[in-house]
């Protein structure tokens, strides 16, 4: 398709759009039932088969232990979300959605090209709230029900009955304002990334389910290249022949990555979608998982407290950056914290936060992290934040440590020596004297326990110092997770570096081993808030920001 005759269509550009629309979501499934016939049909469908689904409004994590389960959870009416596992069968993701006719496509094209005729003239807001309050007075004003009228001088189209109506409506919105037929995708929280690999089934990372196929599809080459063409050039990242390759950050923070066409792509043109998280996973969360521990969440509450360096560092969809962001709210509430990101993944709670974001248009005017982070160390921040190190900008990462500017980052690497080996070679090129600058390495992992995919804190590294006779780094292992048990074992008690010799002197300690009671606190008031099932990020922050402030006595609990 060429992309020029996109130029012919309605499409409204998301880098005006500043906040995603919030759909309702009908919570009681005989209400639902009665509500929306698509559903009704297709539970009367499949009950024939597989018998009723359990009605869920909320998911938990003790599903993955389920063997078998049929399950109907809703994302936002009309949309409804069906996974289903049978012995001896993969889980199934189905996307319950109304569809349309032949008959209603073409009277939904025939609304959609007299709406476009006045959008120009109305469509100028930049709230997506008020363009799909302007879109609805549009369409009544150019649909009726059952009799005729006129409209901008014109007969009116008419619908049927109200089923229609809603229908058509629910289409106009999901293709003018949403992802057309990712909207589903797009709406379930519980996804973290959607792949399309080429003409024919798309698939997701469930947060619970793991992969799964669902059953929306691509089935021709013409519609997929069109909705690469089309989205790319909404969020103003457009591919093509000459610039098959696009990486673009969607109105609610979510990555894609773009490839067009099969010169590069044997399969075709494809995406991928990281889907970003409005709100995070807290460290509560992460212990409760198992993670990571409650002692080593209190070591590293500590270890940020005082101002350590610290990199989380593990391979591809090892959850470094959640990990990360589930550390900063042991960040102190009244510190000047700056994130540095190449899309903006981080959300953390702190009042005093300036988030920073390059930008790259393949001009003169681009600003990399290298750029902000320089613009950060002016600003003399408590704690920088940088989304992940890569190039050069590491080179200003370890100059910041060094002039007492605290650095926490994620880094790609698998284990503490291939580490050390991309800091101190190309592109980044740190001088391997500097990395004792770099106080505590997290190594992160994805694992299997049970069949079933977990992430892991692997180690805790501490950094002590560099052996110049040796031209190494002296580094000390302070947590190991234990495979076969599945558990979390404190290595470095009265044994540490960092909290010995670097956090006990800021206290003013006599007994330097004092410190092991501080982290023993920590991690008691940490395991209460598990225990409470405090797990909201924001809920665990205000627990931590009331600890900071007057100490047990702030704490909604006793410990």
């Amino acid at each position: 398709m060429n992309p020029q005759d996109l130029q012919q269509e309605f499409v409204i550009s998301k880098k005006r759009i500043k906040r995603i629309l919030e759909y309702p979501r009908t919570l009681d499934f005989n209400e639902a039932l009665e509500k929306f016939p698509h559903l009704r049909e297709y539970v009367n469908t499949t009950s024939v088969k597989m018998g009723m689904p359990e009605w869920l409004t909320d998911l938990d994590r003790s599903l993955r232990d389920r063997e078998v389960f049929n399950i109907i959870y809703p994302v936002g009416d009309p949309i409804f979300i069906n996974i289903y596992k049978f012995p001896g069968l993969e889980p199934t993701y189905v996307a319950i959605e109304p569809k349309l006719s032949d008959k209603e496509k073409e009277t939904l094209e025939k609304i959609q090209k007299t709406i476009v005729k006045f959008a120009t003239e109305t469509l100028h807001t930049e709230d997506v709230e008020e363009l799909k309050e302007t879109l609805e007075e549009l369409y009544d004003k150019v649909v009726t029900i059952g009799r005729t009228g006129f409209s901008f001088g014109a007969t009116k189209i008419v619908l049927k009955d109200r089923k229609e109506y809603e229908k058509l409506k629910y289409f106009l919105l999901r293709e003018r304002l949403g992802f057309g037929k990712l909207e589903p995708l797009v709406r379930d929280p519980y996804i973290e990334d959607i792949h399309t690999l080429g003409v024919g089934p798309i698939w997701i990372v469930h947060k619970i389910f793991g992969t799964l196929k669902t059953n929306l599809e691509f089935i021709s080459e013409e519609e997929l290249n069109k909705y690469v063409i089309k989205y790319s050039e909404i969020v103003e990242r457009p591919v093509s022949e000459a610039r098959p390759i696009s990486d673009a950050i969607l109105p609610d923070g979510s990555r894609v990555n773009f490839i067009f066409g099969k010169d590069i792509s044997l399969h075709g043109s494809s995406f991928t979608i990281r889907k970003f998280s409005a709100k995070p996973l807290s460290i509560t969360q992460l212990i409760s998982f198992g993670t990571i521990s409650p002692e080593e969440a209190a070591y590293l509450w500590v270890a940020i407290e005082h101002g350590m360096n610290i990199f989380v560092i593990g391979e591809t969809a090892s959850g470094k950056t959640t990990t990360l962001n589930a550390l900063t709210t042991f960040i102190r509430p009244d510190w000047k914290v700056y994130s540095v990101e190449d899309t903006p993944e981080l959300n953390i709670p702190h009042e005093i936060w300036q988030r920073l974001v390059t930008r790259q248009h393949g001009k003169q005017t681009d600003i990399e992290m290298y750029d902000l982070l320089r613009a950060a160390l002016r600003s003399r921040p408590n704690y920088i934040l940088v989304g992940e190190i890569r190039g050069k900008e590491g080179f200003v990462a370890f100059q910041a440590m060094q002039t007492g500017h605290p650095v926490m980052s994620t880094f790609h690497a698998g284990s503490l020596t291939q580490l050390v080996e991309r800091l101190t070679g190309e592109p980044i090129n740190i001088p391997i004297t500097f990395l004792d600058n770099l106080n505590i390495v997290v190594l992160q992992g994805t694992v299997y326990i049970k069949g079933k995919m977990e992430r892991r804190v692997l180690r805790i590294y501490e950094i002590e110092r560099f052996i110049h006779q040796l031209k190494r780094i002296a580094a000390r292992e302070v947590f190991v997770w234990d495979r076969i048990n599945d558990k979390h074992s404190f290595r470095g008690k009265y044994n540490s570096y960092i909290l010995e010799y670097k956090i006990a002197p800021l206290l003013k300690l006599a007994d330097r081993r004092k410190i092991y009671d501080i982290i023993e606190e920590r991690s008691r008031v940490l395991k209460r808030m598990v225990e409470e099932e405090i797990f909201d990020f924001f809920e665990v922050w205000e627990v931590i920001k009331k600890y900071y402030q007057e100490g047990i006595r702030g704490l909604p609990f006793s410990i």
